[in-house]
This record gives structure tokens, sequence and C-alpha cells, in this order.
């Protein structure tokens, strides 16, 4: 059987699963949740795909197995070395198998996918995450839950990822190929960072952020998504209060990498050309 035809039995049973929380007692419903996870684990089900239009598609019925799988897990004590931890979920295994490269102390949960060639720097990955092959996750950042990162990513140290569960229909925080997330960045709350962006340190980006594009003679005002290439840092803008005007963050973008040159010296010129700290 192909996997879209398993795919299809596991929605069916999860979805049911889901409107009937008695069918948690039922070993199918727990066989179906269980398949759920390991596939998640393995890359092969997501929970938010790339759709044939340049857009993403959010998985929910893959999320509401993740919310199922809490309940029918028991707590337990996993002991790594002298390091003891007490939890639902177990950590994930086979880096080895799998050709990631983890420095201690980096941890994932089992449920999350990590690529072939990623590097996980100390550093923590939530269940549910997806994070493509030559991405390095550095030190101290966070990947969310169900968070979607892409190929060859940098999350730079501090970085902090949010993880979108519930609402199931909001769509995850997704970080496309090639992009740069500087030092200390925040995002949350589904944003999408677009193919080799590239944020400079300390960018918080969340869904009611004000992205202004200031390249051109006027402003121009987005939401939720940073487009493809543009080079963006922390700025602020006033807004009116009835205590009165003060100034609140908002995220810049000043620029776009040069398509004529690869993505390591792209982004050495797009740092000197714009003087972004990362």
């Amino acid at each position: 059987m192909n996997n879209s035809k398993i795919h299809a039995q596991l929605q069916e049973t999860i979805e049911n699963t889901w409107n009937n929380r008695s069918l948690l007692e039922k070993s199918s419903s727990r066989e179906a949740i269980s398949e759920v996870m390991s596939r998640l684990d393995k890359g092969i089900l997501r929970c938010a795909s790339p759709n044939q239009h340049g857009g993403w598609d959010v998985n929910d019925w893959v999320k509401k197995a993740v919310v199922l799988n809490f309940p029918i897990q028991e707590m337990k004590t996993i002991e790594v070395g002298p390091f003891e931890f007490h939890d639902k979920m177990p950590l994930k295994k086979g880096y080895a198998e799998a050709g990631v490269r983890v420095v201690p102390h980096a941890v994932a949960r089992y449920g999350a996918y990590i690529a072939k060639d990623v590097i996980l720097m100390p550093s923590y990955v939530n269940l549910g995450a997806y994070v493509d092959s030559g991405t390095m996750i550095d030190t101290w950042a966070t990947v969310g839950s169900c968070a979607q990162i892409g190929k060859d990513v940098h999350i730079s140290g501090g970085v902090g990822i949010g993880g979108v569960l519930e609402p199931l229909q909001a769509a995850p925080v997704i970080i496309e190929d090639g992009a740069f997330i500087g030092s200390r960045c925040i995002v949350v709350e589904g944003v999408r960072v677009g193919t080799e962006a590239v944020l400079g340190a300390g960018v918080v980006l969340t869904a009611s952020t004000l992205i202004l594009d200031v390249t051109g003679s006027e402003p121009v005002e987005l939401r939720g998504v940073i487009p493809p290439r543009s080079v963006v840092i922390p700025g602020v803008r006033p807004k009116s209060f009835p205590a009165g005007t003060f100034n609140i963050p908002c995220a810049l973008i000043i620029g776009m990498r040069s398509e004529s040159t690869d993505r390591k010296t792209s982004l050495n010129s797009a740092l000197r050309e714009h003087d972004v700290a990362v």
C-alpha cells in the first residue's frame, strides 16, 4: 500500500478519535497515533507541507495526532549518563545512522524529524518539528513543536522559533531554504520567512508585527511574511496611546540579497552593504 492510502486511513482514524475521545481506549486508535508519530519522526509526514503554488498547507489531522498522543503516554524517567529527565515523550535516537551531528547538550524529542547533515549545537528541537538537510541549529536556539525549517538554514545562537500546536488550523512558523536567522531573533505565531532571507540580530516577528519595506520611495506594509531574499533589521515606529506617543518595535526590510552571487557571498555582501549585525 502506498503512502497516500496509508495516510488516508490514518487520517480517518485520527479524525474519528479526535471527535470521540473514548476511542483512545481502542488499540486501533492508539496504533494509528503511534504510526503518525513514527512517520513524523522519520519525516514521512509533516505538520505542514509546501504546495504547488508556492504556499504551505497545514495538515491539521497530523497535529491532532500529536495532541492525542499526550493523554495515552505515561510519565517515565529517562536517564542519560548522570542526567535525568521525567517526561511522556522519549528523546530522539539514531543520529549516527541518520548522518546528523549532535553536540552535547543538544536535545530533540521523538517525533521531530532531523535530516541528514544537520548540525545540532547545544539546542532544543520539539516534537513535530521538521529540520531539513544541511541546516545548523546553533547554541541555545530552540525550534518549537511543528515548526518547519528548510534546507541549508542557519539558526543562530539564542534564536527562538515558536511552536504552534493549537489552534489546529494555524500555520506553524516556516523558515524556508537558505534563510539566515541572526542571533537572538524571535519568530513566532506562524510567521513565514522566505527563501534565503536574512534576519539581522534581535529581529522579533509575531503575526501582528509590522514589517516595513523601506527600500522604495514610500514604505510598504507587510505582516506575517518576510519575502524571499529580504535583508531585515529591527526597527521602531511611533504609536499614539492615551498616555502619549511611544515607539514600538517593527521590522525593516532594508535591501535584498544579490542573485548574482552564491549564498555565502551574498550573505557577506548584505552584511557589508547594509551594516547588519548577526
